[in-house]
């Protein structure tokens, strides 16, 4: 008895040198304090970190996207209203504007107490954890996963499509999940999953992998696509982030000429690649951006 007291002692006495070492809890958020978070884990453990320098963009710098715009800024209203909303898809071509229409209408209704917090795929694991967390909140909070998709049997997979619908235990009324992604049904489509199909009459019946990855993306409530931009619709964004940066004569041929030639090398005309090429210009030219 003496022999395993003394181990236990000893046992007791490392754990408690290991603890002192151990980083100390994370302080509770303070979500008056900032109006974006994002999550950070290590191991088991999570914690929620401010975003010091959210990114200020303006519903009004979203251009050619209105009916887009519309849809995810009506659901926002009514979310941050109290009134019923849905989780949102958004899905379509790179650099149409997804993500940065999520954080426009941060930025539009942060005074109205709308929070979002950004989370990796990988932390998707940690969704439940997160979300009873922010049932007490006075705020409205936008879980938002951007660029998502997944493979097939990633853990994070199952555990959205639960906290979605799906869980025995209800998501709080004052969180949503808004997702960006180039993937409509957020997974890998293949050729072979075709051959799954059955044809019974003229009905079709997809195969259970198709049916399996549609699952996740139906639990949306709002699908919005975004689509590539044509040649007007790149530079009219052009202009306008030209004139956002205050360059002068923004309709002259060799803003045009070179807008194009930036597109083509790019191999895209989207609005991120407007926006590149008008701080490229307004920075070789001499122009102070009034905005970043």
């Amino acid at each position: 008895m003496a022999e395993l007291t003394d181990v236990l002692e000893r046992a007791e006495a490392l754990l408690q040198r290991i603890e002192r070492l151990l980083p100390p809890d994370p302080p509770a958020p303070d979500f008056a304090a900032a109006i974006a978070w994002r999550w950070r884990s290590r191991g088991e453990r999570g914690w929620l970190q401010p975003v010091l320098h959210p990114h200020g963009i303006r519903l009004e710098d979203l251009q050619d996207i209105d009916r887009q715009r519309d849809l995810v800024h009506q659901n926002t209203l009514q979310f941050v209203r109290g009134l019923p909303a849905n989780n949102v898809l958004l899905t379509g071509a790179r650099g149409t504007g997804k993500s940065s229409l999520v954080k426009a209408l941060l930025n539009r209704y942060r005074g109205q107490g709308l929070r979002l917090i950004e989370l990796d795929k990988h932390d998707l694991m940690h969704l439940p954890d997160i979300v009873d967390g922010l049932a007490a909140q006075p705020y409205r909070f936008i879980l938002f996963c951007d660029d998502l998709s997944f493979d097939a049997d990633e853990p994070g997979y199952k555990t959205l499509k639960a906290v979605l619908d799906g869980s025995v235990s209800a998501t709080p009324e004052n969180v949503l999940i808004y997702a960006t992604s180039n993937r409509r049904h957020l997974m890998p489509e293949y050729m072979q999953e075709n051959l799954e199909t059955r044809y019974v009459g003229d009905e079709v019946h997809p195969g259970e992998s198709v049916e399996e990855k549609i699952s996740l993306s139906e639990r949306f409530g709002l699908w919005v696509s975004f689509y590539p931009f044509n040649q007007d619709e790149y530079l009219d964004i052009v202009r306008h982030w030209l004139r956002q940066l205050q360059v002068p004569d923004v309709d002259g041929d060799e803003v045009r000429r070179e807008a194009l030639q930036w597109a083509l090398q790019r191999g895209s005309r989207s609005g991120r690649v407007a926006w590149h090429f008008a701080r490229d210009w307004a920075g070789r030219h001499g122009v102070s951006a009034a905005r970043s």
